[in-house]
C-alpha cells in the first residue's frame, strides 16, 4: 500500500512539473514541435521524390524563382 501511494504521488508530482515546465518554456517546445513536423514533411517529401525522374539543374532553378 505504502508503495503504490509514493508511487502514484510521485507520478503526480512528475506530471504537475512537466506541465509547469511546459508553460512556462511554452516557445521552446513550440519550437520543438515546428521543428519536428518539418523534419516529418522533408522526410515525406524526400520518400515521394524517390521514385520521380531527375531533373536538371535549370529546371530547380526556375523552379525556385516561380517560372
Amino acid at each position: 500500500m505504502q508503495t503504490e501511494l509514493n508511487e502514484s504521488v510521485l507520478k503526480q508530482v512528475f506530471k504537475d512539473a512537466l506541465l509547469e515546465m511546459i508553460e512556462e518554456k511554452r516557445s521552446i517546445f513550440q519550437d520543438i514541435i515546428v521543428e519536428a513536423l518539418e523534419d516529418i514533411a522533408l522526410s515525406h517529401a524526400i520518400d515521394d521524390g524517390k521514385d520521380s525522374g531527375t531533373a536538371s539543374r535549370q529546371e530547380i532553378f526556375n523552379i525556385l524563382e516561380g517560372h
